[in-house]
């Protein structure tokens, strides 16, 4: 009976779970999907770089994202993606941890790296992560465009960023949040790698 009821519960979770995932991805702006599409096949026609940057999970997704972006995209004809996942270079985040604060992690290495008409892209569950909001504040400075995909209510960074994907739960759903942007981020590579760009569109027209 013990066992009985165990499995019951779990699945109980797991409907839950997906229920509630499947509610989150209706309310995906598509109009800004397709503008970030856009904003980053113009950072590839321009060989402008791409930087992403996260905490935690999002650290794992922007990480992934950056291995998509530069391999899953390559096109015969076509210039290939520069992207880098400020996360990745563990001696240099570490040090400026320690030398400077955490949250100088990825401003440190954008004062280094980042110029006019780059991107970057801030990966956060809840918007508010100190190091991510100092990015985006330097990032302003360099005429960087600046990307948010973002859950909770959005936080600090909602109203920060450029350009804002949003995916609206309760604060704390980690799981849905972290989950939904992992989807979404595939979503966009496969964008990337079968649509044209607009301006290659209208070029066409």
């Amino acid at each position: 009976m013990m066992k009985h009821k165990q499995a019951t519960k779990v699945q109980d979770i797991t409907r839950d779970f997906f229920q509630a995932f499947q509610k989150l991805l209706q309310q995906v702006d598509l109009d800004v999907m397709e503008r970030i599409v856009w904003r980053l096949s113009v950072a590839r026609k321009n060989g402008s770089m791409i930087y992403l940057a996260g905490n935690g999970g999002s650290a794992s997704t922007a990480s992934h994202w950056v291995n998509d972006l530069g391999k899953a995209t390559k096109k015969p004809g076509e210039a290939p993606i520069r992207v880098v996942s400020l996360n990745d270079n563990i001696s240099w985040l570490t040090a400026l941890a320690n030398d400077e604060g955490y949250e100088r992690v990825f401003t440190g290495q954008l004062e280094n790296l980042a110029q006019e008409d780059d991107i970057l892209v801030v990966i956060s569950a809840s918007g508010n992560s100190p190091n991510l909001v100092q990015a985006v504040d330097l990032a302003k400075t360099r005429n960087v465009f600046t990307i948010g995909l973002l859950g909770f209510d959005g936080g600090v960074l909602k109203e920060k960023v450029d350009e804002c994907l949003l995916l609206p739960t309760e604060k704390g759903a980690y799981g849905l949040v972290e989950s939904a942007h992992g989807l979404l981020i595939h979503v966009l590579t496969t964008c990337l790698t079968e649509c044209e760009s607009r301006e290659q569109v209208e070029s066409a027209n």
